[in-house]
């Protein structure tokens, strides 16, 4: 304007400015020349993605694995639908794969170790766990309040629905048995054949690059839930990628007729009987190619030099998308995008727009056949405002069913004498997913999962510690809690969860009329200032864990407040200015929750 200032946040924007307009043909080649390069580095980095998340899986099953299938061997203990619900919980979280989890409910099913009937609530718990993957990956935008805000409650919005879905159907499920008898018919009704194997679209392209840093045996986990004494002994890692059987029939000494194969191929001396047996020989053919097939490491060791670098390579691909995606996404580009993904269909077709948006969701989970895939590979986009948590609901949803038709399909391949199990456990899967979105999101009231969403998005923007606090709490401290008292029988339960329960119910309805009805309500209850302070507020807990961490890190820069440019902002704040953004379209509308200080920001950036 000539009178005001101008303060650029990033000033490699200023060069771009100067010579948008005076573009002569060789800048106009490179210009298409470097978006070209940046969408071909945005797929290599989105691939990379894609198969740390893959490794990352297999190092928690080289970690964890055994361990999972040893909480499967007490069938005792899955007899008890909250304890079920803990362990598939706990299950996913140590294998980070739905599908392996699910996996082992099949084989026990199976084998006769577990009822059809005791599984569903362990298929409940499969579908939380595998929903803190996303949650995670949330956590690596912390550097920024806005955007962390806003990915942290996109990828909450997951965790609630499956919550809330468990809270709802676990005790429909167990009081009436609906989804059990409901797959039931299903099965029983048509009359499904064993197909193919399912098509692994995806895994196409990064198995390749998967299979040659480390493959697993994943019978060994099976094996173990279901008894097999020879696979608790076995490794995780595969060494033999090519293998023959070879049947033969051998006779055999055995101590009596009872234990020969067929009265007919039986016969008895004085002292022996004789039988024709099938004896199966196994001979190894080739050995795998992966890197770790000969190093001499157990496999708790290989599993954590795996998550370290996988971890690794996550994060920094995840970083640098977000840095991509922030630089091609600017100006008219990105204001085209975002309307193009949150806008609805004209009245009074805008309601399609969400289904629609539940079926790409579904077809897309269905491509990269993981459900964890999706929805981490949305959360950045969430958290740069490209696509609103509104959209990213129906995503989700759609995910969740993406992943079933996958277990549906790998169901239809089984073996005829484990095909009406293993389908049916899938139809379950199927059946609590879409009862879900049935209840959670055709009614705009109903969609309760987008709300506490975005009020948790608003308390981590505000303390960023409370997002780890939530994770722990969330997938871990509580549902060790609730299998402690399940464990220790329906009395404990009762008498410790019901009180609990009761009260969370009144809070929840105090803080409902709080800010609805408050004159409902006695003089005392209009706030929750007659507690002490730490009881209402995470005030007091965020400064406890400042002076922990000014402690831990006092060296460290980035740790500490920065006196001198809060005096500069304040020197600088007298006169108009202009501020300028990395992503300056993505700040067109204030997101929900916006803090006074954002909203202050973003009216200076408006004026001259």
């Amino acid at each position: 304007s000539g009178k005001g200032q101008v303060r650029v946040r990033d000033r490699s924007k200023i060069k771009g400015c100067m010579v948008h307009f005076n573009l002569d043909a060789k800048g106009k080649v490179l210009r298409v020349v470097t978006s070209a390069g940046k969408g071909l580095l945005l797929l290599g980095f989105l691939y990379m993605f894609i198969c740390s998340l893959d490794i990352l899986s297999s190092a928690f099953q080289l970690v964890g694995g055994k361990a999972a299938g040893d909480i499967f061997t007490e069938g005792s203990v899955l007899s008890n639908p909250l304890a079920g619900l803990v362990i598939g919980v706990l299950v996913t979280l140590l294998v980070q794969s739905s599908s392996t989890s699910s996996s082992i409910v099949v084989s026990m099913v199976s084998s006769g170790l577990l009822q059809v009937q005791m599984a569903v609530p362990v298929i409940m718990g499969t579908n939380i766990g595998t929903s803190v993957t996303n949650t995670l990956v949330a956590m690596t935008q912390a550097g920024d309040r806005n955007k962390f805000r806003r990915a942290f409650a996109g990828a909450t919005v997951h965790d609630f629905f499956n919550w809330l879905s468990v809270l709802v159907f676990l005790p429909l499920e167990v009081a009436s048995g609906y989804m059990y008898k409901l797959t039931k018919l299903l099965v029983d009704s048509f009359n499904i054949q064993g197909g193919e194997k399912t098509p692994e679209l995806l895994h196409v392209i990064t198995d390749p690059l998967t299979k040659a840093i480390i493959e697993l045996d994943k019978s060994v986990i099976s094996g173990i839930a279901t008894g097999d004494p020879a696979a608790r002994n076995k490794s995780l890692i595969l060494k033999w990628c090519k293998t023959f059987t070879n049947v033969t029939l051998r006779n055999e000494t055995v101590p009596g007729p009872e234990n020969c194969t067929s009265p007919a191929l039986c016969w008895c001396s004085q002292d022996l009987c004789y039988t024709l047996h099938n004896i199966s020989e196994t001979y190894n053919i080739q050995t795998c190619n992966h890197i770790f097939v000969n190093v001499d490491l157990s496999d708790l060791a290989i599993g954590l030099i795996l998550l370290a670098l996988s971890l690794l390579v996550l994060c920094s691909c995840l970083i640098l998308i977000v840095k991509l995606l922030n630089s091609m996404l600017k100006g008219q580009v990105a204001m085209v995008i975002k309307k193009v993904l949150n806008t609805d269909f004209p009245f009074p077709f805008g309601w399609v727009t969400g289904y629609i948006a539940i079926l790409v969701g579904a077809g897309m989970t269905f491509i990269v056949q993981s459900s964890s895939v999706f929805t981490s590979a949305i959360t950045p986009l969430v958290g740069i405002g490209v696509i609103s948590i509104e959209r990213a609901y129906p995503l989700s949803l759609g995910a969740n069913i993406g992943t079933t038709t996958t277990a549906i399909l790998a169901a239809m391949a089984a073996p005829g004498d484990t095909l009406a199990n293993a389908l049916q456990i899938a139809l379950i899967h199927f059946v609590f997913n879409v009862s879900g979105i049935i209840l959670w999101y055709p009614i705009p009231f109903t969609r309760i999962p987008i709300r506490l969403a975005k009020a948790l998005g608003d308390i981590t923007a505000e303390y960023r510690w409370f997002a780890g606090v939530y994770i722990i709490s969330c997938f871990f401290l509580l549902p060790l809690f609730v299998f402690g008292l399940s464990m220790a029988g329906w009395k404990v339960l009762v008498g410790v969860g019901v009180p609990i329960v009761a009260l969370l119910i009144i809070v929840i309805v105090v803080n409902v009329l709080q800010a609805r009805l408050p004159r409902c309500l006695p003089a005392v209850l209009h706030s929750w200032d007659f507690l002490p302070l730490w009881a209402h507020s995470l005030e007091p807990w965020d400064r406890v864990v400042a002076v922990v961490a000014a402690k831990c890190c006092c060296c460290c820069k980035c740790c500490q407040t920065g006196p001198e440019e809060e005096e500069e902002e304040e020197k600088g704040g007298g006169g108009h200015f202009l501020e300028m953004y990395d992503n300056p379209a993505m700040m067109n509308g204030v997101d929900w929750g916006e803090k006074r200080e954002d909203k202050e920001d973003v009216l200076k950036a408006t004026q001259l």
